[in-house]
């Protein structure tokens, strides 16, 4: 009878995990920003006040989980060359995609949310709302693709993997 180990469990985790923000990622894109965005400064009210939706929360709760989930699969799993590699990949490519986020889009979306104090037209806000979203499907095609060398890498043994 084969038996999963620590580091295939682990991996199945970091693999719900990232699921999970991929559909944090499909919910903004698709209901989320559409109408946040849309008339700027004043669908800003969808981030304002005490009943604006505060997204942020997920962010901050899911990206430290995946964080240590990826870091615990990938050294449980350091001594098998195949899984090392993909799991390697996607979070490498999770790191890069964190930084570039942390570096554009999150201060832009501060600026969205000061907007009705910013001064800037309704049109500059809608242009720059625009180009928000476009480049943020593509960093959210990027995270769905990165997924699949995760699931690559459930299809490979674990080098302990076997009879016991």
């Amino acid at each position: 009878m084969m038996r999963l180990r620590l580091g295939t469990y682990l991996l199945f985790l970091s693999v719900i995990l990232w699921g999970t923000l991929l559909g944090g990622i499909a919910y903004s894109h698709l209901v989320y920003f559409p109408v946040y965005l849309s008339a700027l400064p004043d669908s800003s009210v969808v981030v304002n006040g005490p009943y604006g939706l505060k997204e942020a929360i997920f962010w901050m709760i899911i990206h430290p989980l995946l964080i240590l989930s990826l870091i615990i699969t990938l050294i449980l799993n350091w001594k098998s060359r195949a899984r090392r590699k993909l799991i390697l990949i996607s979070f490498a490519v999770y790191i890069v995609v964190l930084v570039v986020s942390n570096l554009y889009f999150i201060p832009e979306l501060r600026a969205f949310e000061r907007s009705p104090v910013s001064g800037l037209s309704p049109a500059e806000w809608l242009a720059r709302g625009e180009r928000w979203q476009y480049l943020s499907w593509i960093r959210g095609a990027t995270m769905y693709a990165f997924i699949l060398p995760l699931l690559l890498a459930l299809t490979k043994p674990d080098k302990f993997q076997g009879n016991r």
